[in-house]
């Protein structure tokens, strides 16, 4: 039997890179979608894994990515649709300009991969869609308002779009990882909270300097790319996949506490 293709954007570095290696690893063919080839290269040395150029805000983009692993693989099985940056602080602060790259990102491009793949996974009547949201899709944080929403939004697109394509064999999943040693606190966080709105400076220090260090010290991606793993190859219709006990922990809590005592708790956490 041939080996089954995934289809993983963002996965130059993080979470999106575990789950290349993890899949390559599990025998599968893999497509590695990342936007910059020159700075993969030690993808070369791993079987079965073929990295194509993709950027999720162009569409044309998506088209030659898709096209070129069918091209080369013949069918695709699973999408892991990965790509995404986080963005840190207050709302009010922050430019439409980079509240719609936010989202162009983090839920349009997601979108537009998963539009585009869609009449392949049909016409095959099989095939799993896979979305990366996070807990920060179920539970709001302080000074994460923007990044936030884009999560609840890829939590509500992946729920509704369920019931819309099941008819025809295809799955969706959403993997919901909590804090996960990358560079996501790091190089990956835009952080557009200035000097010009002095008045949630120390709002936005306190989170920062707490989200960074739970990062530091969090489980490292390939926790994520086990829990992918399990969510792509699963026969049951399962949809939410927490990523470790924290994450499973959080998620408990968010569906048996109030609010207001949930609320408590994560100021208590962050602020």
């Amino acid at each position: 039997m041939d080996n089954k293709t995934v289809f993983i954007t963002g996965a130059s570095s993080g979470i999106g890179k575990a789950t290349a290696q993890y899949f390559s690893n599990k025998g599968w063919n893999v497509i590695a979608t990342v936007r910059n080839i020159d700075k993969n290269s030690e993808f070369s040395t791993m079987q079965n894994v073929h990295v194509v150029t993709l950027d999720v805000t162009d569409e044309v983009s998506i088209v030659l990515a898709v096209t070129q692993a069918l091209e080369r693989f013949g069918k695709i099985d699973v999408l892991v649709n990965n790509a995404g940056y986080g963005s840190l602080g207050s709302f009010e602060s922050a430019s439409p300009e980079k509240i719609k790259k936010q989202f162009d990102t983090n839920v349009i491009g997601l979108m537009a991969v998963t539009r585009i793949i869609l009449p392949h996974f049909r016409a095959n009547k099989s095939g799993v869609i896979v979305n990366i949201a996070s807990i920060a899709g179920r539970i709001g944080f302080p000074v994460f308002s923007v990044y936030n929403s884009t999560k609840f939004a890829v939590e509500g697109f992946s729920e509704a779009l369920r019931y819309e394509v099941e008819q025809f064999g295809i799955k969706v999943k959403i993997v919901e990882p909590g804090y996960t040693k990358t560079d996501f606190y790091s190089r990956s966080m835009e952080i557009f909270d200035g000097e010009s709105i002095p008045d949630y400076s120390e709002i936005v220090k306190k989170v920062s300097t707490s989200i960074i260090q739970s990062g530091n010290n969090a489980q490292g991606p390939e926790v994520a790319a086990k829990t992918i793993f399990k969510a792509a190859t699963s026969n049951n219709n399962k949809l939410r996949y927490p990523v470790g006990a924290e994450a499973s922990a959080m998620m408990f809590a968010r569906w048996i506490m109030p609010d207001c005592i949930l609320r408590r708790i994560v100021k208590m956490a962050l602020v």
